[in-house]
């Protein structure tokens, strides 16, 4: 099941690569044109970074995976 930030995994490198090439093919200089796709990829980080913040389930407790025998065990 995909997610948004699966979402925004796929979009960083398509934004950078995207607004790189359209400005390109719009006449813009090809250092001009990487500096605003970094900048557009960059609000999209910031986008997943501070306004949907990852947030951690408060009633799972714990993001390890269940451990099929108690902490204290040597299972070697």
């Amino acid at each position: 099941m995909t997610g948004y930030y699966d979402y925004v995994l796929a979009l960083i490198p398509g934004v950078l690569v995207g607004v790189t090439a359209a400005l390109s093919l719009l006449g813009v200089p090809l250092r001009g044109a990487l500096f605003l796709g970094a900048g557009a990829s960059t609000v999209v980080v910031a986008h997943a970074l501070f306004v949907r913040s990852p947030v951690v389930d408060e009633r799972s407790g714990s993001d390890a995976p269940p451990r099929s025998e108690p902490p204290g065990t040597n299972a070697d």
